[in-house]
C-alpha cells in the first residue's frame, strides 16, 4: 500500500512545510473500499487518522502492522507533536485537510470546535453507535458529557474520572499518631501536627505541597469537600458557576488558613509540578492532593534520600453532610471526530466506525495499551494479569506513541499487575470513587460566549482566587472580581448555559 507518510522518516520531514499532508493520492487512498464480492474476503478499510504524538520520535510499525491485521484495515497515521497538536488541527480543519479520523487533544480543545460540529461540519455518529457490538456498550453518562445541541458526534477516550486523592507520607502520620483524614477539619488538623512536629528538621517542614493548578492540584478536590460544585451547579434551579456558592468562598478561607499558619507551600500559586514534587522528593513536605496513580514515582525518587518513607494513598473524603464526595471529571481524554470533508458517505463512516469497533475486543484493547507479548513489551503473571516491560526505551519505540489510538482504558482490557501495592490500591479507590464523584452538569453544553471569552476570564478567577488566598483582597475585593466576570461577559455565559440547560430538559 502506498502511503503518504514515510514511518521511518524524522519527524521534521513528516511535518515539512508547516502543514498537514492531505489525505488524497493519485490511487485515492482516502477512499474506503467495499468488499470485492458478497460471498468473497472483504477488501481492507482504508482511512486516515490523526494522533498527537507524545515521544520524541515516530514509533515502529509492529504495532500498525498487528493493528490492521486484526481490524482489516490499511490506517495512515499522521503523527503530530503533542506540543504542537491543537496548532495543526486548527491549520487542517481550516483549509479543510483533516483526515477522516482526528483526535481532539482534550475537553478544552473540544469545546472551541462545537460551533463548528454544530454546523454540521462533522459527522453524527450516535443513530450509528447500537449497530457495533462494542461501541453500542459505551459508557451512556461519558457519552452524555461529549454531546454537542444533544447528539453524539464523537467517540472517547477512556479516562478513570475520579483518580484525585491524598497521596501522603504514611510514617509522618504514624510518628504523630493519627489516622487518615476524612473531613477538612482532620485534614487541617495533620498538617498541623507535621508542622508542630517539623518531621522535615530545622524548621523546614511545609506539610503540604501544591502547585499553580486550581484544576489538577488540590483546590478541586478540597472545594469539593466544601459543597463546591464542578465548575457549574444547580443553585434555586439556576446552572450558577463554582466561584458564586459559598462552597467555593469556604475552600478559600481554608487556603488562606493554611497559608497564614505556613501549612502550604508560601509560593504555591508560582509552583510548577516539578517543583511541588520535589518538596517531597526533598522531605520537605508530607502531603500531596491530586492524582493517586503517580505514587509509586514519587516513592521511588523519594526513597533514595529516606528511605524510610513511605507513602500511601486515601479517597475517603467526606463533605459536609458526612457523605462520601469526589471530583470527577468528564471521564474522557481525547475525543474522535470524523470531518465531512474526508469522510464523504454514510457507507464510508460505518466502515471506519467498524475498524474503530475493533479497537475494544480484548485483544486489540491489550495490544494498543501494552504492545504485544511476542515482542517483551509486557509478560503475564500467574494470576493471568499483565506485568509491563521495564525496558523503557523499547516501549516509548514500539508502544507508548499507540496510547494515543487506544480507546479502551478499562473495557476489554486484562488487568495489570501493578509494580507496588499502593499504585494497586490507587487504581481500586478511583474506580470506587465513581460511584459518588460530582460531575459538571455543563459538560455537554454549548455557550458561543463562553467558547470565545471563557479562558481569558477564567485567568481573571485564578487570580482572584490566589489573591484572596494570600491575603491581598478580602470578600468585598472578590466579589468585585466576580462582578467584572459577570460584566465582561460572563452573565453572557450564565444566560447562554441555562436557556441549553432548560432547552434540553424541557
Amino acid at each position: 500500500m502506498k502511503k503518504n507518510w514515510v514511518w521511518a522518516a524524522p519527524l521534521t520531514v513528516i511535518l515539512a512545510g508547516g502543514a498537514l499532508v492531505g489525505c488524497g493520492t493519485e490511487e485515492n487512498e482516502g477512499a474506503v473500499k467495499e468488499p470485492a464480492s458478497s460471498t468473497g474476503p472483504a477488501a481492507p478499510v482504508k482511512f486516515s487518522i490523526m494522533a498527537n504524538l507524545q515521544t520524541t520520535e515516530v514509533p515502529s510499525d509492529k504495532l500498525e502492522k498487528m493493528i490492521e491485521e486484526k481490524t482489516n484495515s490499511q490506517i495512515e497515521i499522521q503523527w503530530v507533536p503533542d506540543g504542537s497538536y491543537d496548532e495543526k488541527f486548527q491549520a487542517a480543519f481550516s483549509t479543510g485537510t483533516l483526515p477522516q479520523a482526528a483526535f481532539i487533544k482534550n475537553a478544552a480543545s473540544f469545546v472551541l470546535m462545537r460551533s463548528a460540529i454544530k454546523n454540521g461540519q462533522f459527522w453524527e455518529i450516535g443513530p450509528y453507535l447500537k449497530d457495533y457490538p462494542n461501541l453500542s456498550k459505551l459508557d451512556p453518562k461519558i457519552l452524555e458529557n461529549t454531546k454537542v445541541n444533544g447528539k453524539i458526534y464523537s467517540l472517547y477516550q477512556e479516562r478513570q474520572p475520579a483518580r484525585a486523592g491524598l497521596v501522603y507520607r504514611k510514617d509522618w502520620l504514624d510518628k504523630v499518631g493519627m489516622k487518615v483524614p476524612t473531613t477538612t477539619e482532620e485534614i487541617y488538623q495533620m498538617l498541623k501536627k507535621f508542622k508542630e512536629a517539623d518531621l522535615a528538621g530545622g524548621g523546614r517542614t511545609i506539610p503540604l505541597t501544591d502547585r499553580n493548578d486550581l484544576v489538577y492540584g488540590s483546590f478541586k478536590t478540597i472545594a469539593t469537600m466544601f459543597g463546591t460544585p464542578n465548575n457549574w451547579g444547580l443553585v434555586d434551579g439556576k446552572l450558577t458557576p463554582e466561584f458564586m456558592t459559598k462552597g467555593y468562598m469556604d475552600t478559600m478561607k481554608f487556603y488562606k488558613r493554611l497559608h497564614s499558619e505556613g501549612l502550604i507551600n508560601k509560593d504555591f500559586p508560582v509552583t510548577s509540578k516539578t517543583d511541588q514534587e520535589n518538596l517531597l522528593f526533598t522531605g520537605r513536605s508530607g502531603l500531596l492532593v491530586g492524582t493517586m496513580s503517580g505514587t509509586k514515582s514519587l516513592q521511588d525518587k523519594t526513597v533514595p534520600n529516606f528511605p524510610e518513607a513511605v507513602y500511601d494513598v486515601a479517597n475517603d473524603l467526606r463533605g459536609s453532610g458526612g457523605k462520601p464526595v469526589a471530583w470527577g471529571s468528564s471521564g474522557y481524554g481525547t475525543i474522535l471526530l470524523f470531518p465531512k470533508s474526508a469522510v464523504k458517505s454514510e457507507a464510508e463512516l460505518k466502515a471506519i466506525l467498524g475498524v474503530f469497533d475493533k479497537f475494544y475486543d480484548k485483544e486489540m484493547a491489550d495490544m494498543l495499551k501494552f504492545g504485544l507479548k511476542d515482542q517483551n513489551h509486557y509478560t503475564i503473571d500467574a494470576d493471568n494479569k499483565i506485568v509491563p516491560g521495564t525496558d523503557t526505551k523499547l516501549i516509548d519505540k514500539d508502544v507508548r506513541p499507540y496510547l494515543s489510538l487506544a480507546l479502551a482504558e478499562t473495557t476489554n482490557v486484562t488487568p495489570q499487575k501493578y509494580p507496588s501495592e499502593v499504585q494497586d490500591k490507587a487504581n481500586r479507590l478511583a474506580n470506587e470513587a465513581t460511584k459518588f464523584m460530582i460531575t459538571d452538569p455543563t459538560a455537554s453544553l454549548d455557550s458561543p460566549t463562553y467558547a470565545e471569552l471563557g479562558a481569558r476570564l477564567q485567568e481573571l478567577i485564578k487570580d482572584g482566587t490566589y489573591q484572596f488566598i494570600l491575603g491581598k483582597i478580602d470578600e468585598n475585593g472578590f466579589k468585585a472580581v466576580t462582578d467584572k466576570w459577570l460584566k465582561d461577559g460572563g452573565q453572557k455565559i450564565v444566560e447562554e448555559y441555562n436557556q441549553e440547560y432548560a432547552r434540553l430538559n424541557k
